[in-house]
């Protein structure tokens, strides 16, 4: 058991085209929490991104988070200080909520002197509503997750080294409610079955052969749906597709994710409205270190 610890947690970008709810891929974009126990009450301070959006008292995500893993592993302390810096940008499919989940359980396991478990995944998955995000900012590296009745699992694959990320941030922000509500209760067969072959084929593309990514990450499940909620989003996905470049929405969107070849965009794809960052895949995870 210790006093203060310091969180790291990996953004994370999700679905990647054909696998939707189900392949999530961890991103060299960071949030970092000091957390540390007092004698008594609750302080919460907030720098970064949406410091001003974002909420100092027992409904941040983060502390939240914490009170339910140490209720969970039955930590108590007295009184507990947060200091969040965050990097991640909010709302815009890059794992945000699903970093500050991660950061709040990993935290609580930290200060007990515990290793994170499979408790600690489903706790996180059951904040997020499904595994993809959480687990790969909580593993690093590819993730697969899936469901098991109310059990949430996943399991974490080596991305191959030739990964070059690159996310397009519109300034935009986008909400996986709103979002998830456009999509139909039902789809055909053949989409399905189009999907089932895809997701396949990604997670070769991705650990194996990043020749076929292009061909891994196209979707018929989710995106179409969701044009009407980001035109500018999926008019880029498709021409940088249109221009061989696998690309796809993150997550809920309305951020692109491309993995070109060599790590850069082709000249004439129009990028007006969104942030150029190139990125790398975190391969660490959550990494939680005593802090003095």
């Amino acid at each position: 058991m210790t006093s203060a610890v310091r969180v790291t947690v990996p953004g994370s970008t999700a679905n990647l085209g054909s696998g939707f709810d189900a392949l999530g891929m961890a991103l060299d974009v960071h949030d970092e929490v000091d957390v540390r126990v007092t004698a008594s009450g609750l302080v919460v301070r907030v720098s970064g991104e949406s410091c001003d959006d974002v909420p100092t008292d027992e409904t941040h995500l983060v502390v939240r988070a914490f009170r339910a893993a140490c209720e969970l592993i039955g930590f108590a302390p007295s009184g507990v200080e947060f200091d969040c810096r965050n990097e991640i940008p909010h709302s815009r499919g890059l794992g945000s909520s699903a970093a500050a989940i991660v950061a709040g359980v990993a935290a609580a396991y930290g200060l007990a002197g515990r290793e994170l478990d499979t408790a600690a995944l489903q706790l996180a998955s059951e904040f997020e509503g499904h595994a993809d995000n959480a687990a790969a900012s909580m593993f690093g590296g590819v993730v697969i997750a899936w469901s098991e009745g109310d059990q949430y699992r996943a399991v974490r694959l080596d991305p191959h080294a030739d990964l070059r990320p690159v996310v397009l941030v519109p300034s935009e922000e986008s909400s996986t409610k709103t979002t998830r509500g456009l999509l139909p209760a039902v789809v055909p067969h053949a989409d399905a079955a189009f999907a089932a072959g895809r997701s396949a084929l990604a997670v070769h593309a991705l650990t194996c052969d990043p020749s076929l990514l292009l061909t891994a990450l196209d979707d018929r499940l989710h995106q179409p749906y969701r044009e009407p909620a980001w035109p500018a989003t999926i008019r880029v996905v498709r021409d940088l597709r249109e221009a061989g470049v696998a690309a796809a929405v993150s997550g809920a969107g309305p951020t692109v994710l491309a993995l070109p070849k060599d790590g850069e965009l082709p000249v004439g794809v129009d990028v007006t409205g969104f942030d150029v960052r190139r990125s790398a895949v975190d391969l660490a995870g959550v990494r939680v270190r005593p802090v003095g």
